[in-house]
């Protein structure tokens, strides 16, 4: 054998060591959520014959030819009895793309499909295309919508950063095959949009974050709630906040609707995100919270701080102290994978409960929002507990 096939050779028996490694749990939780020993996707699992020219005419030294980044930022759907993760593939260009990774379990052996997704363009084709949140909804469609990204070409002569970002959205039956209709039109920029699994009183809903610029939420207040008559001409017109930002806070700079929330008897559960300043920058944290089943726009538990914060090895990628999410699925028994990535580098799942995740946001003290309130927060739970002890 020479020594191209020997190197081919070790290069695939590396990489299905890497694919079917077992995932442990991780003991010492907090009760509400189980972390998980190893990340489920990395950049080191996407197929070798997608980074390596497997041909020895034309790449005799066997190096990468077309170099992965990170896998990030994932939608997530149960679709023909296995778990699937609509992951953002980002290249060495700085390019990201959709991708689909499919698990037995949910837990690890992901493997991606041979091919990305081939995402048609609007009507002005997007540079960057990002963290697609995926929703069956009942109208027999699985929905995707997603970041487009364009250079604002209002920005000064030489300035290539300024970026415009909209709401793209795409439909599909079978997650192969991508129908694109045109992006949701809105007077700010649109990020971070989600729809929302069941009509209400009619209409799609979404889940939207208003913001005056690419990174700076501005005057946009936090989550917004947006009713639309056709998705397929989608229009923000009346658009009000039901989950507000706050000074001092885990959501004091900016916050956007995570994955679509799952119905409960108790009401919806949401998954999000919250953004706050710090000396090393900004900080992303995952929190949650539930609105009414019977009017989705009030909010009926919210948890103080952070639900899910970047631990360990999560703070360190790309973007260092970072944790997001846009995609969790829920089992027939209740149980929940939340898909999460750390750093804008590598992709986690974390395992609950509706039952856990409905006891936590109903059961934890909600913000006081000053030092004092935290204290007499405390103090109540001391009491309590100290009250116990001494029986």
């Amino acid at each position: 054998m020479t020594s191209f096939k020997n190197k081919l050779q070790t290069l695939f028996e590396e990489y299905e060591q890497l694919i079917t490694r077992t995932n442990k749990p991780l003991e010492n939780g907090n009760g509400i959520f189980t972390r998980y020993q190893y990340p489920i996707l990395t950049a080191a699992h996407t197929p070798v014959f997608w980074r390596y020219d497997l041909d020895e005419q034309t790449n005799p030294f066997l190096m990468e030819r077309i170099g992965m980044n990170a896998t990030l930022n994932s939608g997530a759907i149960k679709w023909n009895g296995k778990y699937l993760l609509i992951v953002r593939v980002e290249g060495a260009d700085r390019k990201s793309f959709f991708a689909v990774a499919e698990s037995p379990n949910g837990i690890d052996n992901f493997r991606f499909w041979d091919y990305p997704i081939v995402m048609p363009e609007d009507i002005i084709p997007a540079t960057n295309i990002y963290d697609m949140r995926l929703t069956a909804h009942e109208d027999g469609w699985i929905y995707g919508i997603f970041c487009a990204e364009r250079h604002d070409d209002t920005a000064p002569a030489g300035d290539l950063s300024s970026a415009t970002a909209t709401a793209a959205i795409a439909r599909t039956k079978d997650l192969k095959i991508w129908e694109r209709l045109p992006d949701l039109k809105t007077k700010s920029q649109q990020r971070n949009v989600v729809l929302h699994p069941e009509f209400v009183n009619g209409k799609y809903a979404l889940y939207t974050r208003p913001q005056d610029g690419f990174i700076d939420a501005g005057s946009g207040g936090g989550i917004g709630w947006v009713l639309l008559d056709d998705m397929t001409h989608a229009e923000v017109k009346d658009e009000i906040i039901i989950d507000r930002r706050y000074y001092h806070t885990i959501k004091e700079v900016k916050n956007g609707e995570g994955p679509h929330p799952i119905k409960t008897p108790q009401g919806w559960l949401h998954l999000a995100h919250g953004v706050r300043g710090c000396a090393a920058g900004l900080r992303y944290v995952l929190y949650m919270y539930m609105t009414s089943l019977e009017d989705p726009t009030k909010v009926i538990a919210s948890p103080a701080g952070f639900f899910m914060a970047p631990e360990g090895e999560e703070r360190i990628g790309d973007v260092s102290n970072v944790l997001f999410t846009n995609g969790w699925i829920v089992d027939e028994d209740g149980k929940v994978f939340i898909y999460y990535a750390s750093s804008d580098t590598r992709m986690h799942v974390a395992t609950s409960t509706v039952d856990r995740l409905v006891d936590y946001c109903l059961n934890t003290p909600s913000d006081g929002l000053s030092s004092s309130s935290s204290v007499a927060t405390l103090i109540k739970q001391i009491e309590k507990n100290l009250r116990l002890m001494n029986k």
